[in-house]
């Protein structure tokens, strides 16, 4: 049995899919970028406030399923420049105890939705 869940509180779909799927106690996210969810806008002033706006939208869609950045054990990262990892990383990792970090991979790509420069998805279990 699946849950589907939602939130105003991060960018809706823009097609076929879900914020978030919860089976079970494992939840799986959607890929977020930098969509501010208010506005719809993409936020990419800079590669650091452009992965903030990312983390703060899988913080939202995380927090709709009464979860935290500590019940995530995967993150999936899609970058359009490998240059970008430093500073990515940097933004990632306030969001994470170190000791307890999720596993994770980093994948550079050619294009993102919306020609973005990061993307971000989880999976976290209750």
């Amino acid at each position: 049995m699946k849950t589907i869940i939602t939130t105003d509180k991060a960018p809706q779909p823009i097609g076929p899919y879900s914020q978030a799927v919860l089976v079970g106690n494992t939840l799986y996210t959607s890929g977020q970028i930098a969509l501010h969810p208010e506005t719809g806008e993409l936020v990419m002033d800079s590669i650091e406030v452009e992965t903030t706006q990312v983390m703060k939208n899988l913080k939202a869609v995380l927090e709709a399923a009464n979860m935290t950045f500590e019940n995530v054990i995967k993150a999936s990262i899609f970058i359009s420049d490998m240059n970008s990892f430093g500073a990515i990383n940097a933004v990632y990792a306030q969001y994470f105890n170190e000791a307890t970090a999720p596993a994770r991979e980093t994948v550079e790509v050619a294009n993102l939705p919306k020609f973005v420069n990061v993307e971000i998805s989880v999976i976290a279990i209750k």
